[in-house]
């Protein structure tokens, strides 16, 4: 395979107001925020339009996490600070969350009441055990069990009612029948595990226009050892690795608007580009707002994005996810039938409250590094590479989050994360075929950048995309296809010392 000549670098919520008006005073057709006076709206507009200048660092760049920014020196901790900004009460609930974060669940029953009630089955003990250092997960390696990388499973819709169900958003995708939405590969005493993740790769070489040979590995994904019978024939499987934590509540503090103005899901302007809005619904309140979490963005808040994880991959029930048997399906009668962790005394679930909103507010307030070297003529000439590239119509650099956001620390900062947040096609040779929520199977959230390149210094390794095959930045690069084709065929074109320089941008940030 040859790139000819020109790369996007890829990769969720409040809830939306009734109706978004338009403003036409200030001739827009688009989305507009209203948290803002017109003008601290004309300001924002202004500051977070992207640079043209690439001659020095644009004012503030080196925080880019806005006044939330760590500061710490860089170590295997970087992704585990508090916000800076955040009051000496809050980083009390932040230390507390971090316990339970990193608490091990244990089976029950057991002496430790406050810690039982893991699985049956489960995929890991802690969340802490996924988001190794709060940072990214990687695939499994020969012989080794799965821990930070699980399989999602689905099925297509057979019936009205399951169609029906998708098309409200009331279900994101129909699970399989026997195995659920997540496929377990661990179990408590007593029980077998659903079954083990099996991954192959094949190599396959791609040449660079100045001659550059890049190998990029193809995985196949299949299950082996399963303990309850077979699954579906028409079963599809997407892998999942655990993402980075930081800069989440910063994420879920952009107003709805920002997100949407970007969006242009009929490239209407021809660019190439058409991003989408994922819509998703709200367990806590019942309506539809925007989803910006997960590899799809069909989560709409950190919240349910723990709840979710919490009985997904620990098999702990809590107050938005009530089942204490995790993904037990009701076809795995000799896991439901195992003892559970509640405790009546203390409520109707294994995590009752407050646990669950301090485990948010952790994920919430997890920092962003502080930029490096961002005033070094070959990062600058890098970010300009990056630019020039294209990469900026999804990685969109900036955003200031709303004056109303939830917490304090999140309101009107100006931040960088490099993402757009819609649902973008990245080509077939990304794709994993399995439709979920608003997004097809070749269509992926835009990864936010920020702290890239502090992923070998926090997690020991540089294995990107949603499944860890890519091996590098390069590699990562290369696999975008669809709409980010151009941009990816415009790096494929460069010389060494241009990809050298982009990559020294990316690794700055």
């Amino acid at each position: 395979m040859r790139f000819a000549t020109r790369v996007t670098l890829l990769a969720g919520m409040i809830l939306l107001p009734a109706a978004i008006p338009l403003s036409e005073s200030l001739g827009l057709d688009r989305p507009v925020r209203q948290d803002l006076s017109r003008k601290d709206l004309a300001r924002v507009r202004a500051v977070a339009k992207p640079t043209t200048d690439f001659s020095q660092p644009e004012k503030f760049e080196l925080m880019q996490a806005g006044a939330t920014t760590s500061t710490k020196m860089v170590n295997r901790d970087s992704f585990s600070q508090v916000s800076a900004n955040q009051t000496f009460e809050g980083e009390d609930r932040f230390k507390l969350g971090n316990a339970l974060f990193r608490k091990l669940w244990v089976s029950s029953p057991s002496s430790t009441e406050a810690s039982d009630g893991l699985g049956p089955l489960f995929n890991s003990r802690s969340c802490q055990s996924c988001h190794l250092k709060d940072g990214r997960g990687h695939p499994p390696g020969p012989n080794e069990p799965a821990v930070s990388m699980f399989l999602r499973l689905s099925v297509p819709p057979k019936t009205a009612e399951d169609r029906a169900k998708l098309a409200s958003h009331e279900f994101t995708r129909i699970p399989e029948p026997t195995y659920g939405g997540q496929l377990q590969n661990f179990a408590v005493g007593g029980l077998k595990p659903e079954g083990r993740m099996v991954v192959t790769y094949r190599e396959e070489p791609v040449t660079l226009g100045d001659g550059t040979v890049v190998n990029l590995r193809h995985p196949t994904y299949s299950v082996a050892d399963l303990g309850y019978g077979p699954m579906e024939d028409d079963v599809m499987l997407s892998p999942r690795v655990a993402p980075p934590m930081i800069g989440l509540g910063l994420v879920e503090a952009i107003e709805p608007a920002d997100i949407l103005s970007n969006a242009d899901p009929n490239d209407a302007d021809g660019d190439g580009i058409s991003g989408k809005a994922s819509m998703a619904r709200d367990p806590e309140t019942g309506e539809l707002v925007l989803g910006r979490f997960g590899w799809k963005a069909t989560v709409p808040s950190i919240k349910v994005q723990s709840a979710e994880a919490f009985s997904g991959d620990i098999g702990i029930s809590t107050p938005l996810v009530t089942d204490a048997f995790g993904e037990c399906s009701i076809a795995q009668t000799v896991c439901r039938d195992a003892p559970s962790g509640v405790q009546e005394r203390l409520g109707d679930v294994e995590a009752p409250d407050p646990i669950l909103d301090l485990v948010a507010f952790y994920s919430r307030n997890l920092a962003v590094p502080a930029r490096r070297d961002v005033g070094d003529p070959e990062v600058l000439r890098g970010k300009k590479l990056f630019y020039d590239a294209g990469c900026t119509s999804c990685h969109t650099p900036k955003f200031v989050t709303s004056k109303k956001a939830a917490d304090k620390a999140q309101r009107f900062q100006l931040i960088w994360p490099y993402s757009d947040f819609l649902l973008h096609d990245m080509g077939e040779g990304l794709s994993d075929h399995r439709p979920v929520g608003d997004a097809s199977g070749n269509e992926w959230r835009t990864q936010p950048l920020w702290g890239i390149g502090l992923t070998k210094t926090v997690n020991g390794h540089t294995l990107f995309l949603h499944d860890g095959r890519a091996r590098n930045l390069t590699e990562a690069i290369l696999w975008h296809g669809g709409e980010a084709a151009a941009s990816r065929d415009a790096y494929a074109a460069m010389a060494k010392a241009d990809r050298d320089a982009l990559h020294a941008f990316l690794e700055s940030l």
